[in-house]
């Protein structure tokens, strides 16, 4: 997760692609991973973190974690790309202008929204922001609009979901899966409570960021069972695992999550890899971290389940870029390459 108050953020995306034949020296039960050297920006100059994306019929809608616009807080950026290629920051507009009343309005901290269709048409906001009720934390909740975007409205007085002796909960992100269920992946904010260090989360004892997975009924949000946790953050992952984000793939579900702190060189996007959404899931590994393509601090990759595609941010040195790739899964092989 990000601010606005943190800079310099690029806006990154790639393109989900068919798998296609692979020849590995490697064994086969191996979670393996090739990733770009170069990649071509689609949008520059932008703080857009923590992006979440959707294909409806004039293109891909992007939605992102809050920032200020000629002094005005945007609790909710928006972006739109006709082809995946030209990118429109629409910079003084605000996906969600009105805070919900669990809310703590004079710090927000709207951060990384994510927009799922459902059956009727309509359109739903999952997102993360500060609790009125202990402004220390984050609670997840999600906001209903007629329109992608916006403006999206959520009038409850208590969020979602808000595990508070956990730390509370942020990064949700939607899924519909190839069965008609819904699902909702998110993270626990176990570092919120940690005992200091990186991200507040490396002295001992290591409080555990589990990504946990909420089935939904057909509305977005009717709870259906109790949460399952798909992974946690482990020695390798540092302080968290966050940022979590579902993809069917060649057959099999792979996780996308970030792991290590966000205000540190070591964060990055990763992966894990099941063939039952329930999990269990192994973990494949960073796919892109600080020095791929000129990216410090990747992070954050949604995918756009009716498109097709990805997109993520990170910083790159002297100023922001947003870039373009190839993605696909074969066998337990993820690949990344460039495209123009």
């Amino acid at each position: 997760m990000y601010s606005f108050l943190l800079s310099p953020i690029a806006l990154i995306g790639i393109t989900i692609a068919l798998p296609q034949p692979y020849t590995s020296n490697t064994t086969n039960n191996a979670i393996r991973h090739r990733r770009a050297t170069t990649a071509h920006p689609i949008m520059g100059g932008q703080n857009f973190p923590d992006p979440g994306i959707i294909r409806v019929a004039d293109g891909w809608h992007a939605f992102s974690t809050n920032a200020l616009y000629n002094g005005t807080p945007i609790h909710v950026q928006i972006a739109h790309t006709p082809d995946f290629m030209t990118w429109t920051l629409r910079a003084s507009v605000d996906a969600m202008p009105k805070l919900a009343p669990w809310v703590d309005t004079l710090n927000p901290r709207v951060w990384a929204p994510d927009v799922v269709q459902l059956a009727d048409g309509s359109f739903m906001m999952y997102y993360t922001a500060a609790y009125v009720r202990n402004t220390k934390l984050h609670c997840v909740s999600f906001a209903t609009s007629k329109n992608v975007d916006g403006p999206y409205v959520d009038a409850k007085v208590e969020p979602w979901t808000c595990p508070v002796a956990q730390g509370g909960a942020i990064d949700p992100s939607g899924y519909l899966n190839a069965d008609g269920t819904r699902w909702v992946v998110y993270k626990i904010d176990g570092n919120a409570i940690g005992h200091g260090g990186s991200c507040g989360n490396t002295v001992r004892p290591i409080v555990q960021t589990p990504i946990m997975l909420q089935q939904v009924a057909a509305d977005g949000h009717s709870k259906i069972g109790n949460p399952i946790q798909l992974i946690s953050n482990d020695l390798d992952d540092g302080p968290v695992v966050e940022a979590p984000a579902l993809a069917y793939l060649d057959g099999k579900y792979v996780l996308f999550f970030s792991s290590n702190c966000f205000a540190t060189s070591l964060y990055d996007v990763s992966y894990a890899i099941a063939s039952d959404i329930r999990g269990p899931y192994r973990k494949g590994g960073p796919l892109y971290v600080t020095g791929n393509m000129g990216m410090y601090a990747p992070g954050g990759l949604d995918v756009a389940l009716n498109g097709n595609r990805a997109i993520w941010h990170g910083n790159v040195a002297g100023g922001r870029a947003a870039f373009t790739g190839i993605a696909s899964l074969d066998g337990n092989v993820i690949s990344m390459t460039s495209v123009s």
